[in-house]
């Protein structure tokens, strides 16, 4: 039986038990967040049967346990499948952002960004992530997920990974919604001051940066109603470093050194991602208690992102007109490629005016090809560049609503407003020299490393202008007016309650770009960079240096600071032939988009006995949804930009069903089927062609392109959990299975464009995919042990996904979804007694591809059978294992005043990845450790 008849079948059996028996309902457990000011006998878990504990068991819990086990009664209570995060106390949530707590949930794996921040979250696999704060839908300018980043775990109350959908719910993610809880006035019992701050150590760069957070809040009784009002404010700053060293390309090296039967890299070299980054925040909120019935509020949020930082990239290029090798060393590592006179895999061409308008093959011979571990090579020529960067975000969220319940019945109504901006300027200039020796090896079992006698790239003598000067300004924005109204009334009984509402959205996105590039003057290493008089005497400056390259030995660059200065902008661009001042907005680089989105549900929950102890709930609903798009861009036709606009229409009816079995003493089972829809970010429907002549003599032309036919991936999501929950803990076991179809994916093919040919990357629907998985989690703290040792707990979860693309005429039928990792598991243990509270926890995922290589021009190995044919053999960029141990300690000093440690990533383990096979090395990423220490201050 496959797995998606077991799930339709749990759901479908429980279902239709369901509709003969009847029972009353049992009030359900508070799931909001312990107020700052309760009383230890005010936050005690209630038990899974829902009865108090006897006088003669109390249960007092604070701290860590205390989060651990309100984020279990969510998970217990809550009518979908939920993991939950709850803030123990405001300001000690243990992770410094919200997609570093995110990947303590089972399920939830992430990937660390280039400035060494937690990021990339997916959920079971799948980024298609809708978020959400306080039920509103989020987002980052003209995207459709949220920088998670962007928001710091001390502005949370509570994070909600809701894993199945429910008419109710704005639909968006197919992998499942984040709902992000701020704090509220009314939470709060008494006035509150939380001052925290922290210092953090970050290895890489041996550096301390700030962070600080500040909240506030009140309530006043008044002659209209209580009033409450709290405001939240956080800023940190943040230096950083990552290098990474790198052997992209493997090239037959028959076409320039006569060494045929081995596969060389084109190139060598490494970067450093480094710089700085301000993340400031704030959040308010203020509520009137208009009557019993009724409350009012208005709601705001703020987060922003402030960079200067640079990519100093150091590269040997070893294919050019003299360059000679030696010390060739290969290992057993063989395969047959089709290679062309240039050394690469022949690309597909598809160019109307040759064969017939029919994709056809580059000319090329057939090799057998030795993978190369070691070589020395001669008369190179090497390169450094400073890309600098000044980045900004600012996104604001503003929101009027009302509550009102009376009786059995409530309604609410909320409307949003949100508009957020990036923009992004690059300013990169590249330098290089003549090397007498760079020796390499590839492969030594980590990764590879090269060493260049005398460090010659860190002598300011006999540099040239090389490759070119590359500008990209970029600005992209959003907004959304959002309106929703939810209604409810209890009936009791069977039918226990009924749902109803709806939702209309009318967002906006529009991107804009400027991109030039020049070579450099006089042609590639001709021109000295003395002969450019008027640049300043620090023009050159030291890097931080790469591990794996010459022992970490720095090099010049050009100075990312004079590149970042309109002096320095101005003087380059007439150095190099071009116009004064920012480049112009590209018409041909720009799109502007506008949809509107129709939504409404009704959803019936009902609740029916099965004997004495066991009961049955759940929600039967359907949520229609209509979505109105036009978007707006340009294409070049013969170098003259031509407007293209594309209009579409989706209609999707959402159905959802699902099961609970309550069968007493702690023990219940759920079922849950649900259609959920992912609608195609804006710049994916681009309708534009954006493409650059390369500068560099051993890079191909490439660009990108948009797709306006994309459609929405849908998915047909099953859920299915075995649930016990008792007094100090609990375990549950779920399985899903995801059948996803016009899943989004992007690649890149050959395209002739004017008489060139490009590597044009265009977003494409995949056709089908599956997604099936179990998740094991528990939790519980050792209350039996005597004395101290009773403070000690721990908690674990594990996920088993594994993933198919489905689609048979797709090149990557048969492989996992990009980002998935068949294996992954967090393990912690935990410490909380007199006055300390300790988490160590270690985060592993298995191997993944995070992104698909098949475009590049790198040689592979192809079957002998297929030779002949017309495709270009699948290389995807796989990403060997890796865990990380995060510790936090905690000590408070009194009930006001608290204390803390930790660190991150403690044992130093790096991104390493590689092309297809093993041995093919690519990457490996140094990320960073982070040591922390701090104080919260409460009065």
């Amino acid at each position: 039986m496959t797995w998606r008849a077991l799930m339709l079948g749990a759901v479908s059996s429980i279902g239709l038990t369901s509709a003969a028996l009847a029972q009353d309902t049992s009030p359900p457990i508070d799931q909001t967040p312990p107020a700052e000011n309760e009383t230890p006998s005010d936050v005690g878990t209630v038990p899974a049967d829902n009865q108090q504990p006897s006088a003669q068991q109390p249960i007092v819990i604070t701290g860590i346990r205390s989060s651990l086990e309100r984020a279990a009664e969510i998970k217990q209570n809550a009518d979908q499948v939920v993991d939950s995060i709850i803030a123990d106390d405001i300001g000690k949530f243990p992770d410094p952002t919200t997609a570093a707590a995110l990947q303590r949930v089972p399920g939830v794996q992430v990937t660390v960004g280039g400035n060494n921040e937690i990021t990339g979250v997916l959920i079971r696999g799948l980024s298609d992530i809708l978020t959400t704060v306080d039920g509103r839908e989020l987002f980052s300018t003209a995207g459709r997920t949220f920088e998670f980043q962007d928001l710091p775990a001390e502005a949370l109350a509570r994070v909600d990974v809701i894993k199945s959908s429910t008419a109710d719910l704005i639909e968006g993610g197919i992998a499942g919604i984040t709902d992000l809880q701020l704090n509220k006035a009314f939470d709060f019992q008494d006035p509150t001051v939380v001052v925290t701050a922290r210092g953090n150590h970050a290895s890489n760069t041996d550096t301390i940066t700030p962070q600080l957070g500040f909240l506030a809040t009140d309530t006043w009784e008044t002659g209209i109603g209580d009033i409450g009002a709290l405001i939240n404010v956080t800023w940190s700053s943040t230096d950083y470093n990552r290098p990474y060293f790198y052997v992209p390309v493997r090239r037959s090296g028959t076409f320039r050194f006569d060494t045929p039967g081995v596969a060389l890299p084109n190139v060598n070299g490494g970067l450093n991602e480094y710089g700085n980054y301000e993340r400031p925040q704030a959040n308010a909120s203020l509520q009137w208690q208009a009557s019993s019935e009724l409350e009012i509020y208005a709601d705001g949020l703020f987060t922003g992102f402030r960079s200067d930082n640079q990519s100093a990239f150091v590269e040997t290029q070893f294919f050019n007109e003299g360059t000679e090798v030696s010390d060739i060393v290969t290992d057993d590592n063989c395969f047959d490629a089709r290679v062309t006179e240039g050394g690469f895999n022949p690309r597909v061409i598809q160019n109307p005016n040759q064969n017939g308008g029919q994709p056809f093959l580059e000319d090329f011979t057939v090799q057998n090809l030795c993978n190369v571990t070691s070589a020395t090579f001669r008369n190179a020529r090497a390169f450094t560049s400073a890309q600098s960067r000044t980045a900004e975000t600012n996104n604001y969220l503003g929101a009027l609503g009302f509550r009102y319940e009376k009786d059995a019945f409530k309604l609410d109504g909320d409307f949003s407003y949100q508009d957020s901006t990036y923009t992004n300027e690059t300013f990169i200039v590249d330098i290089g020299k003549p090397i007498e020796e760079i020796q390499v090896v590839t492969n030594d079992g980590n990764g590879g490393r090269y060493f260049q006698p005398g460090n010659p790239l860190y002598n300011p003598d006999g540099f040239f202008f090389r490759n070119g000067l590359n500008q990209n300004f970029t600005r992209t924005s959003g907004d959304m007016l959002a309106a929703q109204l939810d209604a409810e009334y209890e009936i009791g009984g069977i039918i226990d309650r009924i749902q109803i509402g709806g939702r209309f959205a009318d967002r906006s996105a529009r991107s804009d770009q400027a991109l030039v590039n020049i070579g450099a003057p006089g042609g590639d290493m001709v021109t000295p960079i003395s002969d450019a008089t008027g640049l300043p005497s620090d023009f050159l400056v030291s890097t931080p240096g790469i591990p794996r390259q010459n022992n970490g030995a720095p090099v010049l660059i050009p100075n990312p600071d004079y590149l970042r200065s309109d002096e320095g902008r101005d003087y380059l661009r007439g150095f190099y032939g071009l116009p004064l001042g920012d480049p112009e907005y590209q018409a041909e680089r720009r799109f502007d988009a506008q949809e509107k989105t129709y939504a409404a549900y009704i959803q019936a929950a009902y609740d029916i006995p099965l004997g004495d102890t066991i009961n049955i709930d759940g929600l039967i609903g359907v949520r229609p949804t209509r979505t109105e798009r036009t978007i707006a861009g340009a294409g070049l036709v013969d170098g003259v930009p031509v407007p293209v606009e594309s209009s579409t229409t989706d209609t999707d009816v959402l159905p959802n069903a699902s099961a609970r079995i309550d069968f007493g003493g702690g023990l219940q089972a759920r079922a849950n089927y649900s259609k959920t829809v992912r609608r195609p970010g804006f710049g994916s429907l681009n309708p534009g062609v954006s493409y650059v002549i390369a500068t560099n003599p051993n890079v191909i032309n490439s660009g990108s392109a948009g797709n306006p036919d994309l459609r929405p991936q849908k998915s047909d999501s099953y859920d299915a959990t075995l649930e016990y929950y008792f007094q100090n803990g609990f375990l549950a076991v779920a399985a899903f299975y995801r059948e996803i179809s016009d899943r989004i994916i992007t690649s890149a093919s050959a395209e002739v464009i004017d008489g060139n040919t490009y590597n044009i990357s265009r977003p494409r629907n995949l056709g089908a995919a599956e997604l099936k998985g179990v998740e094991v989690s528990g939790q519980t703290f050792f209350d039996f042990l005597p004395g101290a040792l009773s403070g000690f707990g721990v908690f674990g979860n594990y996920t088993l996904v594994d993933s198919e693309v489905t689609a048979e005429d797709d090149n990557l039928f048969g492989e996992t979804l990009q980002g998935v990792s068949k294996h992954n598991f967090n393990a912690g243990l935990l410490y909380e007694k007199f006055g300390l509270s300790t988490r160590l926890v270690y985060t592993y995922r298995s191997r993944y591809y995070d992104g698909d290589a098949t475009g590049l021009n790198i040689v592979r190995p192809i079957d002998a059978d297929r030779v002949d044919e017309v495709f270009v053999p699948t290389v995807l960029n796989y990403v060997r294992p890796g865990g990380r141990l995060d510790l936090s300690i905690a000590y408070d000093l009194n009930e006001d005043i608290r204390l803390t440690v930790g660190g991150t990533n403690i044992l130093r383990n790096k991104y390493k990845s590689y092309f297809q096979e093993s041995y093919l090395t690519r990457d490996v990423r140094y990320d960073d450790s982070i040591y922390t220490f701090g104080i919260r201050a409460r009065f």
